[in-house]
């Protein structure tokens, strides 16, 4: 993980290529995916439309969970996105990575903080907004940080930097640690002879394997964290 990224200037301004690039594939990935399983529905599903409506159904029960009612269906949809966003995400360092030059071009995206710092803003937002909608700027202020007693108001202020945070860094913090772990196994492998590449090579196979578990995990916490996260700001604390 030595390797640096891609980042070119645009009026002063640094703008990460590697991030941009492995971000919009990732994307491109999804949309291939989700096109893949929707093709030819039946009001039968089988095979892989079976596929795509269990994970819709999955992602709707993290929604239901958290928030009950015809409130949480507005959100169906971003659960669903953001696990499939993540999950592959998460998976790509482990299947694809193209180094050029010294420099990285593709990676997991969700192995830089900026990554999943921007993906844990988007959550917030989206908890601030319909917070706002539904109880007005005044209702949203007074169900958002003065309950349950008005005392609690700077804890629930601190509350918002720490859950921003948590959930950032949980994310990168998991992906990132795998990549680098898998990286060290490499390249004791190349560099020790045929005795160190026949031990690390089973090694690196186990550790590929727990890092698509971890991923699948990260994937599904992020996303249940973030409807705890949106529910306290579209729900009447008590």
């Amino acid at each position: 993980m030595d390797e640096e990224s891609y980042v070119v200037k645009f009026l002063g301004i640094p703008f990460n290529i590697t991030n941009v690039v492995s971000g919009l594939l990732a994307m491109v990935l999804v949309f291939c995916l989700v096109w893949f399983l929707s093709r030819n529905l039946t009001l039968r599903p089988k095979g892989k439309q079976n596929v795509l409506e269990w994970l819709i159904d999955f992602t709707n029960g993290i929604v239901s969970t958290n928030i009950p009612g015809e409130q949480g269906k507005r959100f169906n949809l971003l659960a669903f996105v953001l696990f499939l966003f993540i999950f592959v995400a998460n998976q790509m360092g482990l299947l694809i990575q193209v180094i050029i030059g010294g420099k990285t071009l593709i990676k997991s995206p969700t192995s830089d903080p900026m990554v999943t710092m921007a993906l844990a803003l988007i959550v917030l937002l989206v908890s601030h907004y319909f917070g706002v909608m539904i109880f007005g700027v005044k209702g949203y202020l007074v169900n958002s940080y003065m309950r349950p007693v008005s005392f609690m108001l700077p804890i629930n202020i601190l509350e918002e930097f720490t859950n921003f945070l948590t959930l950032a860094f949980r994310l990168y913090g998991n992906i990132f640690a795998g990549e680098v772990l898998l990286t060290l196994i490499g390249s004791v492998a190349k560099s020790h002879g045929l005795v160190t590449t026949v031990v690390a090579l089973p090694l690196e196979m186990i550790w590929q394997g727990f890092s698509i578990f971890i991923g699948s995990i990260q994937a599904y916490v992020f996303v249940t964290l973030s409807m705890v996260y949106i529910s306290k700001k579209v729900e009447v604390e008590e």
